[in-house]
Order: structure tokens, then sequence, then C-alpha cells
């Protein structure tokens, strides 16, 4: 059963490739969603990958919650679900 991870602290310069390229060290990311401004186009610093089983999705939790990617120190934890989320 796949499951989503929220990808904090990114980089603006981040792209799906490279984030695909960096969870692929812990397994198959099934997909990745960089998610941008709606007006200028520019990445928010936030992605949410989906990994094809738990166990990649917990050993890239593991392995890259706090690690540096592309000078900064990202934040990897399960994404909740939308109806879970607060308000912005």
């Amino acid at each position: 059963m796949a499951k989503t991870l929220y990808v904090g602290n990114l980089s603006y310069d981040s792209s799906e490739e490279d984030l695909r390229e960096l969870f692929a060290q812990h397994g198959t990311p099934e997909s990745i969603r960089v998610i941008t401004d709606k007006y200028s186009g520019r990445s928010r610093g936030f992605a949410f990958v989906e990994m094809s089983l738990d166990t990649e999705a917990d050993a890239s939790m593991l392995a890259l919650d706090g690690s540096e990617f592309m000078g900064r120190n990202m934040v990897v934890s399960v994404a909740k679900p939308r109806n879970e989320r607060g308000a912005a």
C-alpha cells in the first residue's frame, strides 16, 4: 500500500526530478508533486512524495528527515489527509 509523505523546507530550486533521484535511494517513488504558487509558478518550498510501499516511506522518513538537500535541512513526515489539515 502506498504512503504519501510531506517534504518541507525545500530549496525553491528543487525539481520533481531532484526529489525522484533522492527518494529512489530508499524505494520507488510513485508520484512527486512540488507545490507551486499559482500566480508566479515558483516553488512554495514543499512537496508531496508518494512511495509505493509503507516500508519504503518509513525508510525515507528515517533517512531524510532533517538531512541537508540543496542547502536546506528537509522536513519529511507522513502527509495529513486533506480533511485533517487546518484552514490557512
